[in-house]
């Protein structure tokens, strides 16, 4: 009784406290004073009291935010909205009729409607139609403030004006279970280099305290990206989820949402954990710089940035003719430690860019590994920014207490996978006359002159070349990149990269109907000239036998709409790995894998008969076979083995290192 009582006082509260008159007997709330305009709202879930997940009806618009059919309008709606009905608010001064349902001026009704579907709406002597269309994305994001400067001027008015604009807000995140979360926006900034030149820009949001979304784990701090130049609107999307599920530290987790600010909605975008210490890299830390009585460490971690971008007003150190941002610990002009911070940074990063030299022992200061990873992820992608911008290490102790750098966390990915055309005298200068196409190397010449036989000074094309990162690059390749592409592509599902990377039509589900309302609401497709052809493709797939990549005859032709770029981007890259195979597969010696008794790769129910029956004395394992059985690690291979091997096979949590390399 106590919770009933204590939850219709806040509801009570929440709506005697509105600005516009709401009747005793009406439950279902109104917008806050965001919403002004003489509009229709609906709001994210039915039957609530909330007042900040409502969005107006809005109409199609330009890149310009022109409209040339104001009398046509719009729901775009979340995916935490009804199917059949939601809730309007009717922001006129006279009622007006939806689908049959009469709306008293300043009232919320539920009405009834069918998506896609356009009904006459007349309003004060004027007629409109409006449709509503559905999405399917993970969550929705609504942010208000209609008076961000103090002045009067709507928030993303002042937010776009400058990047260095900066507002706090009130807001709403939404799942489609109809959660909502009221936590309220700290801080709300722009974001983005070149790409906030675009009309869709992304920004940096700071909760007031820690917040989760669609089940991401709980941060403060989050980008929220509008993927204004991929078409696809999922290559930052897959690359990090990719980089997580190849077992790269610090994979910044993302989801697709639906971005509503004061009642317009702006687009499809990508919600992403920020690059920050303490929660997306726990071993850095705001004051990890300091001891105890203030002085500064002798050594200490920090997460740096290769921005060619970085200006006067970043924290940022030159050296071997890069910029590298200091991420983390940031520390502003004037603080203990500001310049002392800048010469370790500068005089760690500079070894570092010593040791990457082609024979050097790269070993001494880097994790191989994860550097080895963050090269493929770019040569992967021929990511047009690799080794320029976006490109971040981690220094930190590895696990015997030296510090080392790691290739990570992966970021900006969007001018990747065939998406870009790229720099025509760039390109000539460096010597790639195949940028855009799935094969031919990309990071090795990326910085470097074709007339010089000197190497790139580009960070990852030294990486890709040094001698530690090119003997483990097949076997990682091949034992960490292929599995999960397969289950990417659908060839080969795997319950365990499933935690960290969906496949293909998993993803396409989640985006498809938010990509719709993106593109109809008016971001367009065609965003220019910097954008390649995706209209046709010879696909291409690896095969094992001939360790040739084999070339479809036909070409897939695609249709200039979200299913066809969609189906360009993850064709582009399986075709690319096909690509990548033919070339790691002379220098790949495959390792043996636990619980692979047979030694054909795979972990499977034959592994099991083996063991059995060298057990009852019908066949022989030797020593080699012997040694991938013992999965329990006990020194022996016997039933118990099988019994684990068997577990594995059906799904069934077994013994940990099953189906990994030994």
């Amino acid at each position: 009784m106590k919770k009933a009582a204590a939850l219709a006082l806040a509801v009570l509260m929440i709506i005697t406290a509105l600005p516009f008159t709401v009747s005793a007997a009406d439950e279902k709330g109104a917008p806050s004073d965001y919403a002004s305009e003489p509009a229709l709202y609906v709001h994210a879930v039915s039957d609530s009291a909330d007042v900040e997940a409502w969005q107006m009806w809005q109409s199609v618009h330009d890149e310009d935010f022109e409209v040339s059919k104001p009398n046509e309008k719009y729901f775009f709606l979340p995916s935490s909205a009804g199917k059949t009905s939601v809730d309007v608010y009717n922001g006129f001064d006279a009622a007006v009729t939806v689908n049959g349902k009469t709306i008293a001026s300043k009232t919320t009704e539920a009405v009834s409607y069918t998506a896609d579907t356009a009904y006459n709406v007349s309003v004060i002597g004027t007629t409109y139609t409006l449709t509503m269309m559905n999405s399917g994305a993970e969550a929705a994001v609504y942010i208000n403030n209609p008076n961000a400067d103090g002045n009067g001027t709507d928030l993303m008015t002042y937010l776009n004006d400058t990047k260095d604009n900066s507002a706090k807000a009130t807001g709403a995140i939404v799942t489609p279970d109809g959660a909502i979360d009221n936590t309220t926006v700290k801080k709300i900034k722009g974001r983005g280099n070149t790409s906030w030149d675009k009309p869709k820009k992304g920004y940096n949001i700071t909760y007031d305290k820690k917040v989760g979304i669609a089940g991401m784990e709980k941060n403060k701090k989050y980008s929220i990206l509008p993927n204004y130049q991929d078409d696809s609107l999922s290559r930052n999307r897959i690359l990090y989820d990719l980089s997580d599920a190849v077992g790269m530290p610090y994979a910044s987790d993302s989801r697709y949402v639906d971005f509503y600010v004061n009642g317009f909605y702006w687009g499809s975008y990508l919600m992403t954990e920020k690059v920050e210490p303490g929660s997306l890299v726990p071993e850095v830390t705001d004051d990890c710089y300091l001891n105890e009585d203030g002085s500064i460490k002798e050594d200490f971690p920090f997460i740096a940035e290769v921005d060619a971008s970085a200006t006067d007003g970043d924290y940022y150190v030159t050296t071997n003719n890069m910029k590298i941002t200091i991420k983390a610990p940031e520390i502003d002009p004037g603080q203990p430690g500001y310049d002392e911070v800048k010469n370790y940074v500068k005089t760690k990063f500079s070894a570092f860019y010593t040791a990457t030299s082609q024979n050097s022992d790269l070993s001494a200061v880097a994790d191989i590994d994860s550097v080895a990873k963050l090269y493929l992820i770019n040569e992967l992608g021929k990511n047009w920014d690799s080794g320029v911008s976006s490109t971040f290490f981690t220094y930190k102790q590895d696990e015997n207490g030296v510090y080392k750098f790691y290739g990570s966390p992966v970021w900006d990915y969007d001018n990747s996978l065939g998406n870009a055309v790229g720099v025509g005298w760039d390109l000539r200068t460096i010597g790639v006359t195949d940028y855009e196409a799935y094969t031919g190397w990309w990071c090795q010449y990326k910085g470097k002159s074709s007339s010089s036989a000197k190497r790139s000074n580009n960070i990852i094309a030294r990486i890709s070349q040094n001698q530690k990162v090119q003997e483990v690059v097949p076997q990682i390749w091949f034992e960490d990149f292929v599995p999960a592409l397969k289950h990417f592509s659908g060839e080969k599902y795997s319950e365990k990269i499933e935690k960290e990377l969906y496949t293909r039509e998993e993803y396409y589900a989640l985006v498809k109907e938010s990509a719709e309302m993106n593109y109809k609401s008016g971001w367009l497709l065609n965003t220019g000239s910097w954008i390649a052809d995706h209209s046709k493709l010879n696909k291409a797939t690896y095969d094992p036998e001939t360790q040739k990549m084999v070339v479809d005859a036909a070409v897939t032709r695609y249709a200039q709409d979200f299913d066809g770029m969609y189906d360009y981007a993850s064709d582009w890259m399986l075709s690319r790995a096909a690509w990548l195979s033919e070339q790691y597969a002379p220098n790949y010696t495959p390792s043996e894998i636990l619980g692979d008794v047979d030694d054909d790769k795979e972990v499977t129910p034959f592994d099991v008969t083996f063991i059995l029956r060298f057990e009852v004395g019908l066949g022989s394992l030797d020593e080699a076979a012997q040694r991938r059985g013992d999965v329990d690690l006990d020194g022996l291979t016997t039933v118990i083995d099988a019994t684990y091997i068997q577990r594995y096979s059906v799904g069934i949590p077994s013994v940990p290192g099953i189906g990994e390399p030994i």
